[in-house]
């Protein structure tokens, strides 16, 4: 194992606590910003960029005909092999927290369109599910197993909000434990069916999860019911016969007692556990070998890397797991010095990158973690507060320019906002109306006052006015300021009044003009 310090050469305002890390064939992307997607980018999908131990954020694209993947923190995640040449790698994207701070139950599938050497198309579909539909949910695990040619995906564990009725003002973020059930969910039919297995006692958060063929094994993992971090190792085994699937969990020995650990694969039959907490506010500074052989699962201690003296020291840290055997760690900067870096990263080399292309990414651990307005402090792995300045894109890639001033809160200032008194845009829900929308919702400024953004779609704007109205120059008021707009309105200026001419002006002032009477006067006057 090697420890090599990372670089970041731009844009570390957008990796936040809660990302996820997506492998496609051996390129990194990034997902899951805090915050809706800016302007510069509006997918919130990055291309991962590592060379020579400097890391670069470029932003990805999606094809047009992919539905809205809101950034999305702490959602389970799991790779899909695809039935066509184009979709041989799909990841699945479900739950997570919205930048709104609610829990989404949506899932997502993922999958690129096309690639070239400067650029990757992605497309992403919403899945609609049917029957048992597990509900919104974070820091869970979901995996695909194989067993008699199907295949069929297994969610776990995770926290939810409390009920609504429960929901106040003072506990609207209260988090609770997700129930003890196993969802089997059909990714080609969206079917969902709920078991409940008397070994699972807990609905465990922040675990691991690795497959392997039909199994499903869960270690680790922290429950708020009862405050502890499950020493047991679980072993949920799925059967897909040609009726009801059977699913049997059993209670093995060797398990490992932590949370928030990340896990990566190195080969074909053995998964390296890195990090995460013994208990509150305490790292786990062991590695552990997870091996199969002969059907059977070892886990034993390995030789940990050379931490630094900052690792060592450091209270808190976070990761993700990179793929190819690769874990991308961070720590908070020393800020006692007056001049120092907001956080350091590292990338921590477990293996080679001799990783089985069929075998990869199937490990699952709910690494990310939360910053301290989200929870209470030092809960499980969720105390992480990881934000920094916004630089600049550099480069000569084909890539628009990022700009740090599109990083104000745009839930008042931007796309988001409530427009006027009608306004029933909803984000968490929205999907496009409008061609000329893709990823955002379409707007028009109202010239009113200091000005403003509303949303087109409540305005009654026909896309044909909306475009007419974006090119043009003449200005807008929206529906409530129309009339104050019209009243405001100059009146049509009266026309001047006529002038004599500058030449009889200058001839009554030098007493040229004669009156009648002296014209009679001066005329007698010379007979």
């Amino acid at each position: 194992m090697s420890l090599h310090m990372i670089t970041v050469s731009n844009n570390t305002a957008l990796i936040q606590p809660g990302f996820s890390l997506l492998n496609f064939d051996g390129q990194v992307f990034f997902f899951g910003q805090k915050g809706w997607p800016k302007r510069s980018c509006p997918t919130g999908v990055f291309h991962f960029d590592v060379k020579n131990d400097h890391l670069k954020l470029k932003p990805a694209v999606f094809s047009k005909d992919s539905c809205y993947l809101p950034p999305l923190r702490y959602p389970a995640i799991c790779t899909l092999k695809g039935g066509s040449e184009s979709e041989k790698q799909q990841y699945i994207i479900h739950g997570g927290k919205t930048p709104n701070n609610e829990l989404s139950d949506k899932m997502y599938v993922m999958s690129i369109v096309s690639k070239n050497n400067k650029k990757v198309t992605f497309r992403c579909t919403e899945k609609d599910l049917v029957g048992d539909v597990p509900e919104a949910r974070y820091g869970h695990s979901m995996n695909v197993v194989y067993s008699r040619g199907k295949s069929m995906g297994v969610v776990f564990g995770g926290r939810s909000y409390i009920s609504s009725a429960q929901r106040t003002t003072e506990k609207w973020n209260t988090v609770t434990d997700c129930l003890p059930q196993v969802f089997l969910v059909d990714f080609e039919f969206g079917c969902s069916t709920a078991y409940v297995l008397p070994e699972l006692q807990d609905g465990l958060a922040f675990h691991v999860s690795i497959a392997r063929n039909d199994t499903v094994y869960i270690l680790g993992g922290h429950s708020l019911a009862n405050n502890i971090r499950s020493a047991n190792l679980y072993s949920i085994r799925v059967d897909l016969p040609l009726g009801s699937p059977a699913v049997n969990c059993t209670v093995l020995q060797g398990g490992i007692a932590f949370s928030s650990a990340i896990v990566t694969q190195t080969n074909n039959d053995e998964f390296i556990i890195v990090g995460g907490y013994q208990i509150d506010n305490q790292k786990r500074m062991v590695c552990n070998v997870v091996s199969f052989e002969d059907n059977k699962i070892k886990i034993r201690e390995m030789e940990s890397p050379d931490w630094t003296p900052d690792i060592k020291h450091s209270k808190i840290w976070f990761g993700s797991n990179m793929g190819n055997g690769n874990i991308f760690l961070g720590i908070p900067g020393d800020n006692k010095q007056a001049v120092s870096e907001t956080y350091y990263f590292y990338m921590l080399k477990c293996a080679g990158d001799n990783v089985n292309e069929d075998q990869k990414m199937l490990p699952n651990s709910q690494t990310s973690t939360e910053d301290p307005g989200d929870s209470t402090p030092f809960e499980d792995s969720e105390e992480f507060c990881f934000s920094a300045e916004a630089n600049s894109f550099h480069g000569d890639d084909d890539i628009d320019t990022y700009n740090e001033d599109d990083e104000e809160d745009e839930s008042v200032t931007g796309y988001w906002i409530k427009c006027c008194s009608t306004c029933d845009m909803n984000v968490n829900t929205w999907v496009p109306f409008y061609s000329t929308e893709l990823n955002k919702p379409a707007m028009i400024y109202c010239s009113h006052g200091d000005g403003h953004w509303v949303h087109a779609q409540c305005m009654d704007l026909a896309e044909r006015t909306l475009i007419q109205l974006s090119q043009g120059s003449d200005k807008y008021y929206c529906n409530e300021h129309v009339k104050i707009a019209r009243a405001l309105q100059t009146p049509k200026q009266a026309l001047p009044l006529k002038k004599p001419p500058l030449k009889s002006l200058h001839k009554k002032r030098s007493g040229k003009v004669l009156t009648p009477a002296k014209k009679s006067f001066l005329r007698r006057l010379f007979e």
